[in-house]
């Protein structure tokens, strides 16, 4: 794969020169199409992994329970594109390969890790309020 693919442009350094380049009508990838193929379940988990350490193929497929091969090999592939892994092959029999997170992929965990932090802080309100809803759901159906 070409490295060209990975490399950040100068111009794309900082969020005001993207969001001049967004205005400009000149988005190289419209940030929807990033945020879906991030937000994917598979990616999560494997930006996840190789965050802490490079993985090998097999131990991110042990680790991430229910990812088939195929899908595996995709997603790799997909974020390895997208400049957020690093594929290292190293020359021995039978070739070993890993995968790393990328610069790129490190600030993204920091971002994730930030979510997941919120979502544990609020998870007990979120809780109560599905609870309330549910019951004026319920009260609301048996009036009917």
């Amino acid at each position: 794969m070409s490295q060209r693919n990975i490399a950040v442009p100068e111009q794309l350094k900082t969020l005001e020169d993207a969001d001049l380049l967004l205005e400009s009508g000149e988005c190289p990838v419209p940030p929807r199409e990033i945020l879906d193929r991030i937000a994917g379940k598979w990616a999560i988990l494997i930006v996840v992994a190789t965050a802490r350490r490079p993985r090998r193929f097999t131990e991110l497929e042990r680790e991430i329970e229910g990812i088939s091969r195929r899908m595996l090999t995709l997603t790799l592939r997909n974020l390895e594109r997208d400049g957020l892994l690093k594929r290292t092959i190293y020359p021995t029999v039978p070739p070993k390969v890993e995968y790393q997170a990328t610069d790129m992929a490190l600030e993204l965990y920091e971002a994730m890790l930030t979510i997941t932090n919120w979502s544990r802080k609020h998870s007990a309100c979120v809780a109560t309020s599905r609870q309330r809803y549910d019951e004026r759901q319920a009260a609301q159906a048996d009036h009917i």
